[in-house]
């Protein structure tokens, strides 16, 4: 796609301001892209915009011209706590690379001010300086910004602030959708006025969204900017320019190809993307080592303060690695980009789309290339069909060679890298299980001994997946792994402390309740059982042997009277005369008297 010959600047149905005209000039952007041209004349002459455009293709400066454009033309002057403008979006990688753009533009107009609003920073931190520099523009990830609404106790009234607002932005709309920000968003758009200009932008287009747009914006026009010379019915959702690439091999094989294939390409700026948070921790400590002379960065979801200083850094060199899940996959604009890996494919095909668009972005060459498992071969065609996102079969990786002794080497030599190595493993398996496309990709059809080699254990861990498994396939290490020692002295010192108090605890007594739960169970009922007899026991020992000699009477008297034996006179008489033999029981001195009363 050559994304960049959609006219002039000037050629725009509206006319740009003179200092964003020369902003853009400075950044080099001579000519629009499509969703460029398109979105900003809409946006400029207040309607509500629902756009949909492939990834990289410039939908940040398609919202970011039209928000300076729209406060410049407000009628009153935004004061220091009021917010014209407010940007939403999924991570904060992605807010800071919008806030980053923002500001290059507000320069020349120093009336307004932003904010970034994001985790991984102190928000009482972002309360103080709201307060004390105010912001027109909010560029927030969901969470802090619902968070920040909540501050009034705190002194910052921010649901005060944006009743001046006049344009709200939703970026990379169906990820905010699918990482779970419904709710948040709900709160947030609870607190904005009615009467704005809302402008959604996405790079697929979901049911989800599609509610979004209805709940959020006022009679939309919807743009869907395609591919120059693809058919409407066949929307191809990567660039045209990024060669998409695919190739296959064993589990125990992939990581030497990957090895190989990084080594090769030492020079190049490349994305790696690894499934889970472990894996990421785990290979890529892996990739340092084995990698030489190239610098290597890892980022994932769980990183809190690190993670903005890591991307900046990374955006900066002109080649590297990164190893990263997805939350690099959407929206993140990282500089000559040459190729993005897929080791494991992504749980969602609209993920794997987004990986992609990490490279070729705004008209530029770029290569993607994604390993799959033998088994995993018809996800190609998946792809074609639902993603219409075409793969060309990669020719063999060459000069591979066996790495995985190595990682074994490492796991023996630092219990860091064991425990790593394990809880990725573990990972991979439970992300496997959850993968969207279920008829491809099968936890039960997965070589379990096979993905163990591959990541280089010395022994598998338990988990329910291989509970009743026998794996011959798999050797484990002789060397007793509750030997291996951390190379940090503090954590191995840690865990001798741990183990000793461990052997300490008497053993025989652990047991014993560790074994004997059901059997204590059934103690306890054997217990209340007898419990339960006894009382019934007590309450029939109530009945003591007089009164059951007296009912024994009682009864005789009854059968001689049906007999004709006695007369009714001496049956009424004999049972009248009946307490008295109970109350002779009961004590003396009234035995006496009643004695003297017969």
């Amino acid at each position: 796609m050559d994304n960049t010959t959609d006219g002039t600047w000037n050629s725009l149905p509206v006319k740009l301001n003179e200092n964003i005209l020369q902003t853009l000039d400075d950044m080099k952007f001579t000519h629009m892209t499509p969703v460029q041209s398109a979105c900003i004349p809409l946006f400029m002459s207040n309607k509500d915009v629902a756009a949909e455009a492939v990834t990289g293709s410039g939908k940040t400066l398609a919202f970011v011209i039209p928000i300076i454009e729209l406060l410049l033309k407000r009628e009153e002057k935004l004061k220091k706590m009021q917010v014209g403008a407010l940007v939403i979006t999924p991570t904060r990688e992605l807010a800071l690379q919008i806030s980053e753009v923002m500001q290059q533009f507000i320069q020349k107009f120093p009336q307004f001010t932003q904010i970034l609003l994001i985790g991984g920073s102190n928000p009482a931190e972002d309360v103080e300086k709201f307060k004390d520099q105010g912001a027109n523009i909010v560029i927030a990830t969901p969470g802090r910004l619902e968070d920040m609404f909540r501050r009034k106790s705190d002194g910052l009234d921010l649901a005060g602030s944006v009743k001046s607002l006049d344009v709200l932005v939703l970026d990379e709309a169906d990820r905010l959708l699918d990482m779970g920000f419904e709710a948040s968003l709900n709160t947030i758009l609870s607190y904005l006025p009615k009467q704005r200009r809302t402008g959604l932008f996405s790079a697929t287009q979901t049911q989800e969204v599609e509610k979004l747009v209805r709940a959020g914006l006022r009679n939309p026009v919807r743009i869907t900017v395609k591919e120059k010379g693809v058919a409407a019915t066949s929307a191809q959702k990567t660039p045209s320019r990024l060669s998409n690439y695919y190739t296959m091999c064993r589990s125990e094989d992939k990581f030497n190809n990957l090895v190989a294939f990084l080594r090769q390409h030492k020079h190049e700026k490349l994305l790696v993307f690894f499934s889970t948070c472990a894996c990421v921790e785990y290979y890529g400590r892996a990739l340092e080592t084995l990698v030489k002379k190239v610098t290597i960065h890892c980022i994932h979801g769980k990183m809190k303060n690190k993670r903005n200083k890591i991307f900046a850094d990374f955006r900066t060199l002109k080649s590297g690695i990164l190893v990263c899940t997805d939350v690099m996959a959407r929206g993140i604009d990282i500089p000559d980009v040459n190729w993005v890996l897929q080791y494991d494919p992504p749980s969602s095909a609209s993920a794997f789309v987004h990986r992609c668009g990490r490279t070729a972005r705004i008209g530029n060459q770029g290569n993607a290339l994604v390993f799959l498992l033998p088994m995993e071969e018809s996800y190609v065609s998946f792809l074609s069909i639902n993603q219409k996102c075409p793969l060309q079969r990669m020719p063999p990786i060459r000069d591979v060679v066996d790495v995985l002794p190595k990682l074994k080497a490492m796991s023996l030599a630092d219990r860091a890298m064991f425990d790593r190595g394990m809880r990725a493993f573990v990972s991979y398996v439970q992300a496997y299980a959850k993968h969207e496309c279920s008829l491809i990709f099968r936890v039960k059809d997965l070589d379990f001994a096979s993905v163990a080699r591959g990541f280089a254990l010395l022994r598998l861990p338990k988990m329910p997946e291989l509970r009743g498994k026998t794996f011959p396939d798999f050797t484990e290490t002789t060397v007793d792994t509750d030997t291996i020692r951390y190379k940090d002295k503090n954590r191995e010192k840690q865990r001798q402390k741990m183990l000793k108090e461990k052997d300490e605890t008497p053993l025989p007594k652990k047991n014993f309740t560790k074994n004997k739960a059901w059997s204590k169970q059934k103690t306890k009922k054997e217990r209340r059982k007898k419990k339960s007899a006894k009382r019934k026991l007590d309450e029939a020992s109530d009945v003591d042997d007089e009164d059951m000699k007296e009912l024994l009477n009682d009864t005789r008297l009854l059968k001689k009277l049906k007999k004709g034996q006695i007369s009714e006179e001496d049956f009424e008489k004999q049972i009248t005369s009946a307490p008295k033999t109970k109350q002779k029981t009961e004590g003396p001195a009234r035995d006496s008297s009643d004695e003297q009363d017969v």
